[in-house]
């Protein structure tokens, strides 16, 4: 009986690792080693490259497999309550704010008709 074949995941440490010895090889067919060495083909490295150079060092992370987990539907409600909430936290600081500055108006209207007087 022949075993299944297992996909393989490699970290982000050792597609640095990879990165570092190719680029640091000068000669013809050094790099063709090294990929016949490590069990590696050439998309592997140049996709870590292109990786790389967009500057996506998560990237080089494997990827998750599988279906995505489902939120739950608490969690929903949950967040759609709390951007209520702040709304209406925000709403009340700017009523807060309005009745302030209708309060010191009001004074200085008073203190503008004390000054007048008869």
């Amino acid at each position: 009986m022949v075993a299944k074949p297992k996909r393989r995941r490699f970290t982000a440490k050792y597609k640095r690792r990879i990165l570092a010895q190719a680029d640091a090889c000068t000669k013809p067919g050094e790099v063709s080693a090294l990929l016949r060495r490590e069990g590696l083909y050439s998309s592997h490295l140049s996709s870590w490259r292109q990786a790389r150079e967009l500057g996506e060092l998560a990237a080089l992370e494997p990827n998750k497999r599988g279906p995505k987990s489902k939120t739950d539907p608490r969690d929903q409600k949950i967040a759609e309550l709390e951007k209520q909430l702040a709304k209406e936290r925000a709403r009340r600081e700017r009523a807060e704010a309005l009745v302030e500055v209708q309060k010191k108006l009001a004074s200085m209207l008073e203190e503008l008709g004390k000054d007048e007087g008869p």
